[in-house]
């Protein structure tokens, strides 16, 4: 007799399957009027063409109807889109020629559907190879690559967000190129900008970003340049993956400059808040875990609902940490995994083959903590994928018990 179609074999932690049955998705739901507890931004990822050629070193081939329809489903919840990020694999894959697409045809969409969008500007039309040996050379050529992104975003009608720069990491020797460039890029933009400060969980290549490997010594370079500036600033998305430092950090950033947390380990407390304030959001995490983020915000917007609030986003915590668990970057394999469970993209991949990133046993403990999430929104198709995806993979051949 065979399972029932929300009913399946999963490997457990050593490897032997047995019967396991998906529980209902969670009682979300899609807000009536714009969110306003919070500003928060789901950094989306980018879905390839099935019949794309998707070796590491190809160009990206992108299959636009279902990328430009997972914005649409963020956007329905309520949140704003975070473009061309780290979660669309910008220097992992996703090309310059194939991002200018992506921020134009995102920003078109946005237009539509009266959605927000920011999206990511940044010097990764560069080869890392041919940067001027002269430093101040190489300066000039990373600012004019930032400003040929930023000409883009801001041509498409979306928020600039100043990612940081690989390039400017590996020409720069101090915190004062740091401060050069970019007091220089916030002097020549037309209105506030987002700025991205990434860890090295997320690309190990920033190492040393602000001048310095020590963070405190890098957190005041990065507030001196918030100081100089800040009606330049809408806010900044810290990605360190420590909440005691970013608490830190905004206690000290200008008046009306937001701190948009990128802690997809500490969201729930960082962003429900607490007497020291609260932070606002640009996650990856908030992608997948959209329908709870939206309840959870919208819970905020009532009196005494932050409890509620802080209750649902705790749900997700144990799949947020599985996510972006050790090697952070490769979390989008998750992302994308969980979008396909979803029925939000027709296969699983992602461009450059990066979907390969993550093994077996880490996907099938993702599946079980999106169910008791309540994030499978279509628990019999989520099984029938995931029976799928364990027959190609060979677990049939597991034991049962």
């Amino acid at each position: 007799m065979s399972p029932a179609p929300r009913e399946l074999l999963l490997p457990d932690s050593r490897g032997a399957r047995s019967s396991y049955q998906l529980r209902e998705p969670g009682p979300w739901r899609r807000p009536q009027a714009r969110l306003t507890a919070r500003v928060a931004y789901a950094a989306a990822h980018v879905v390839p063409a099935v019949w794309a050629d998707n070796s590491p070193e190809a160009p990206a081939q992108i299959d636009w109807d279902s990328t430009l329809a997972f914005r649409h489903y963020l956007w329905s919840y309520g949140l704003g889109v975070a473009e061309a990020m780290d979660t669309a694999q910008r220097g992992m894959g996703l090309d310059w020629p194939a991002t200018v697409e992506l921020i134009r045809r995102s920003s078109a969409e946005a237009r539509s559907a009266g959605g927000a969008i920011a999206a990511g500007a940044g010097t990764d039309q560069l080869d890392l190879t041919t940067l001027p040996d002269d430093r101040r050379r190489a300066l000039a050529t990373v600012l004019d690559a930032y400003r040929e992104q930023l000409f883009v975003v801001l041509d498409a009608g979306a928020q600039p967000i100043l990612m940081a720069s690989r390039a400017l990491a590996a020409v720069a020797r101090g915190a004062e190129d740091y401060q050069h460039v970019y007091e220089t890029l916030l002097a020549e933009v037309p209105g506030p900008v987002i700025l991205h400060w990434l860890g090295v969980d997320f690309d190990p290549a920033l190492s040393g970003y602000w001048g310095s490997e020590d963070l405190d010594a890098a957190a005041e370079t990065f507030l001196r340049l918030l100081h100089s500036r800040p009606e330049q600033v809408d806010g900044v998305k810290v990605s360190l993956l420590d909440a005691d430092r970013e608490i830190a950090l905004r206690a000290r950033m200008p008046q009306g400059v937001r701190m948009y947390t990128g802690d997809d380990f500490n969201y729930p407390d960082l962003v429900v808040g607490d007497e020291r304030g609260h932070s606002d959001a640009l996650l990856g995490v908030f992608a997948a875990i959209a329908p709870a983020a939206s309840t959870a915000l919208q819970e905020l917007e009532r009196p005494g609902g932050a409890v509620r609030a802080r209750e649902i986003l705790e749900t997700t915590r144990p799949l947020g940490e599985h996510l972006f668990a050790a090697p952070t970057y490769y979390y989008k394999a998750g992302v994308a995994f969980l979008a396909w469970l979803n029925g939000q993209q027709p296969g699983y991949q992602l461009v450059a083959g990066l979907h390969a990133g993550r093994s077996l046993p880490h996907l099938v403990q993702l599946f079980r903590l999106a169910d008791q999430a309540g994030l499978l929104l279509d628990p019999d198709l989520a099984a029938t994928r995931m029976g799928q995806y364990l027959a190609v993979a060979g677990a049939d051949s597991l034991p049962t018990r």
